[in-house]
């Protein structure tokens, strides 16, 4: 049905949003990247536009979130294993961002989060294949 997402999410410092995400392994589409907004390419057809406030704010006329007192939005990533999972978080978390709550292991599913700079939450889940899980 749809052939690509791109979910928006308002920051405050460009220059500090991508050297964050860069820390993280992350690269910035250049065609769609300017002072005003970043194309973070987080996988195939999986796009995060990173917009400075005063330009996010020229889509909507609803007031914008303070993402680090209320929740507007958990973003989600599948990860190829939970060694990925580790891996992403710690690099965030070592770049300056936080970590809500422990890591969950629910037996088929492992995640871990952390809240970037802005104050959005981002987690990411290793799932385990179900036919494997179930024996």
């Amino acid at each position: 049905m749809h052939q690509q997402i791109f979910v928006n999410l308002p920051i405050e410092n460009m220059a500090r949003s991508q050297a964050f995400f860069r820390a993280l392994g992350y690269s910035f589409n250049p065609d769609f990247t300017n002072d005003q907004g970043a194309c973070l390419v987080t996988g195939d057809n999986l796009f995060v536009m990173l917009l400075v406030k005063d330009f996010y704010q020229t889509f909507t006329a609803k007031a914008i979130a303070d993402a680090r007192a209320t929740s507007e939005v958990l973003v989600c990533f599948s990860c190829d294993s939970r060694d990925a999972v580790d891996t992403l978080v710690d690099k965030a978390v070592a770049a300056g961002a936080t970590e809500p709550r422990p890591a969950q292991d629910l037996g088929f599913m492992y995640s871990r989060s952390f809240d970037d700079l802005d104050g959005h939450t981002w987690e990411y889940v290793h799932m385990v294949d179900a036919s494997k899980a179930l024996g």
